[in-house]
């Protein structure tokens, strides 16, 4: 089994800050990209920011240069650090890993529980 476990979600005024963790843990070979989805209500679930195995990193055009996506691969962990967090940032925020459980295995997408970030004054 495969487990994405995300913390750090909460209320902050807008201009504030947040960081979003998550580590996956269980039976893991390997993983591919990492990343943060959001689904605000009534709106669908959208990528917010990927990070590969290498450490490139891709952002949505509306959090480029307020959010950093990093990932240590030694702890199998993903971070968002999020900044001038504004109220449209507010949604359930969900880790993503792509992971292969065997080495011949394909790889297969685990997504975590969610956490909810309100920015709201």
């Amino acid at each position: 089994q495969v487990q994405l476990v995300e913390s750090g979600g909460g209320l902050v005024q807008p201009g504030g800050s947040l960081r979003l963790s998550c580590a996956a843990s269980g039976s893991i070979f390997s993983i591919n990209g990492m990343g943060w989805y959001r689904q605000a209500p009534g709106k669908e679930r959208e990528l917010v920011a990927v990070i590969d195995s290498g450490g490139i990193t891709n952002y949505i055009d509306s959090v480029k240069g307020r959010f950093t996506i990093s990932r240590d691969n030694a702890k199998n962990t993903v971070s968002l650090q999020m900044s001038s967090l504004k109220p449209e940032d507010t949604a359930v925020y969900y880790c993503n890993a792509r992971i292969r459980r065997e080495s011949t295995w394909p790889y297969f997408d685990y997504w975590g529980q969610g956490t909810q970030v309100t920015v709201s004054s």
